[in-house]
């Protein structure tokens, strides 16, 4: 059964940073693309970052340069280190995982709320 669990959200200072991760099961390799995406009370969700076989990554414009997005294959995680982070990071972030010819899956989601 497939099932994402992340973890690692919290509250914390503009400056400061986070690490999310998220527990893939059965395991990451049924997947070909993992994402982080959050969102915030009436906006649509917003990609992160994302990372696709091959290792091509993708980051979201205001993240670029702050965030890694990696995957630990033997663990089952993929983690979202988020450094540098600013007030408006706040939200709730969410764990994606596609593979072909199925619908993506997704976590439950995890809050981050920094603070100015």
């Amino acid at each position: 059964q497939v099932q994402l669990v992340e973890s690692g959200g919290g509250l914390v200072q503009a400056g400061g940073s986070l690490t999310l991760s998220c527990a893939v099961s059965p395991s990451l390799s049924i997947f070909n693309a993992f994402g982080w995406y959050r969102q915030v009370p009436g906006k649509q969700r917003e990609l992160v970052a994302r990372v696709r076989e091959g290792r091509s990554v993708d980051y979201g414009d205001s993240v670029a340069g702050r965030f890694t997005i990696s995957r630990d294959n033997v663990k089952n995680v993929v983690h979202l280190q988020m450094d540098s982070l600013k007030p408006e990071d706040t939200g709730r972030y969410y764990c994606n995982a596609e593979r072909p010819f199925d619908l993506p899956a997704w976590g439950q989601g995890t809050q981050v709320t920094v603070s100015s």
